[in-house]
């Protein structure tokens, strides 16, 4: 510590046909190498062209580059064979201790020459001397990566006095500079937040208040129908849908997520997942979402109950599998892709079999526990009572088309979390830290609230022309937002990745299709709670004669 190295020579390799076909590959897919010193990731400062003096971090830096000799066309591959560190820390005057708060390099590419025999690290490089002060500071002479030919590894190590405080060490790694487009993006998701109420406030006026209190006076039974349509389907609307079993399974798994989501966000927002803690995002989640297993079993059984079901068992069988378990049987398949390539980033076994344990040992008992607790509460009451003989549902527009109008109604919640998503894919699949929770909460707030109200919107639409199967339609109609994130995902890939290897694209398309169909249940599941509430709302108001 505080001692500075200069040209320390680590090792030299002599590479073969095998060892250069590797590191060419490797350059040519841009590989980095990371480092961990005192727990903070290595990063390369790179001067931004937009501000004097400001830099952002890449994390890591590339194994290698390409380039031509002058007066050559000819691609070479040149390795990163010399790296010069800079360890910044921070001086704690009181107690005479330092305590490093920055972790920096800058990769050179060098073709070292020495005199004489080769004496390991006592050999004298003629490239890069500290007694004849000779550093270095540029990559003129650079390092080929050619078999038949050595490479000699060194580095350089300077520590710099800082005035970074060790506690807020992590805030340069942090820095987010386009703040600006984060509330471009809040803005105009709020936009579409107000068009949907100002909707809803409309129908809630127009039915509620006009609809109801003329049906009330008692009118001829001819004056009543010519009204409006919703009314005329008080003795079906509450009516068990097809599939009903599903729907339950489906919302169960809805709200496991939504109640996993928010308190993540709750926690994350407070500062409580700091980056600085590796992988506490990541193992947050997977806990959070082993103990609202005892959320989607209640949710599932309650409305099973509400459909006259008496399995109360095998609807948590199913909540506790469907989903877990097509999840897992994805990311089982890609980590076998993984583990085929030899890669370091596959699951350890081990690992795996803490996770089945976690799902087995934890999540589906709770799921049990929900469900009996749920089952054993009375029934919900619906506000009319259900026909003996389902009617007629007569002829429907072309717009009300059941395809069409979910499909639409996906848009809108896509529409308010899309710029935000954009931030969220560049982070995990191009090495940035994401750390707005404050928007990313936000996001989230303004997202329910879509989902809720574009719900509402196209049900009372749907009802006012005489059709009273909502069930399905409420969840499926916000629920298709995520059939738009799996193509933004797709156009993101093309346009943005630069993905050549097939395992890779499968890789991230297999991930993006556990994040659609999470996505999926979460706004479905708000969709479908809203329109619950609102039929109930709107039909416990009217006299039924």
């Amino acid at each position: 510590m505080r001692e500075p190295q200069m040209c320390q020579i680590v090792c030299k390799i002599s590479v073969g046909d095998k060892e250069a076909k590797v590191l060419k590959e490797k350059i040519e897919d841009e590989y980095r190498v990371n480092m961990i010193l005192d727990n903070l990731p290595l990063v390369v400062p790179i001067q931004r062209v937009d501000q004097e003096g400001a830099y952002f971090y890449q994390h890591g830096f590339h194994v290698g580059a390409k380039g031509q000799y002058s007066g050559s066309k000819e691609e070479k591959y040149f390795i990163h064979n010399h790296l010069s560190f800079t360890v910044k820390y921070h001086r704690d005057e009181l107690r005479d201790v330092s305590r490093i708060v920055a972790f920096e390099v800058k990769p050179y590419s060098v073709k070292h020459e020495y005199e004489g025999q080769w004496k390991d690290k006592k050999t004298r490089l003629t490239t890069c001397d500290p007694h004849a002060k000779r550093i270095i500071t540029s990559s003129d002479s650079p390092q080929e990566v050619e078999a038949g030919k050595d490479i000699v590894f060194t580095y350089d190590v300077d520590f710099k006095e800082s005035d970074i405080k060790w506690a807020s060490r992590w805030d340069s790694y942090l820095l987010m500079t386009d703040d600006q487009i984060h509330w471009f993006s809040i803005v105009n998701s709020l936009m579409i937040v107000l068009f949907l109420s100002g909707m809803v406030a409309m129908i809630m006026l127009r039915t509620l208040y006009r609809d109801i209190s003329k049906y009330n006076q008692l009118e001829t039974q001819e004056e009543a129908q010519e009204e409006t349509g919703w009314k005329l389907l008080h003795g079906d609307v509450f009516r068990p849908p097809g599939n009903s079993d599903w729907l339950c399974v489906y919302v169960g798994t809805g709200v496991q997520f939504f109640g996993m989501m928010l308190v993540t966000m709750v926690f994350a927002v407070l500062g409580f997942l700091s980056p600085s803690n590796r992988g506490g995002l990541m193992t947050a989640m997977l806990l959070l979402w082993v103990f609202m297993g005892l959320l989607a079993g209640y949710s599932s059984s309650r409305l099973y109950k509400l459909f006259k079901g008496s399995e109360w068992k095998n609807i948590a069988l199913r909540t506790a599998f469907t989903f877990p378990g097509s999840v897992f049987a994805i990311f089982f398949f890609l980590n076998i892709l993984i583990w085929g390539q030899k890669s370091s980033g596959a699951v350890p076994f081990t690992t795996m079999f803490a996770l089945v344990l976690l799902w087995f040992g934890i999540s589906v008992p709770l799921v049990f526990v929900g469900s009996f607790l749920g089952f054993k509460k009375p029934s919900i009451e619906d506000p009319v009572k259900t026909n003996k003989i389902p009617r007629q549902v007569p002829e429907q527009a072309w717009y009300m088309n059941p395809i069409f109008s979910i499909l639409i109604g996906g848009i809108l919640p896509f529409g308010a979390v899309f710029i935000e998503l954009f931030f969220i894919l560049t982070s995990i699949w191009l090495h940035q830290f994401y750390y707005i929770f404050g928007f990313l909460f936000l996001v989230f707030l303004i997202l329910i609230v879509t989902c809720a109200e574009i719900s509402i919107v196209l049900c009372y639409f749907q009802l006012c022309s005489e059709d009273y199967l909502w069930w399905w339609r409420s969840y499926l109609t916000s629920g298709s937002s995520a059939l738009y994130l799996f193509l933004y995902a797709t156009f993101y890939f093309f346009t943005k990745l630069e993905i050549t290897k097939f395992v890779s694209a499968v890789l991230y398309f297999g991930y993006m299709l556990i994040a659609s169909y999470s996505f999926f249940a979460l706004t479905g599941t708000i969709g479908f709670y809203a329109c619950f509430m609102f039929t109930r709302l709107i039909y416990s108001s009217v006299k039924i004669e």
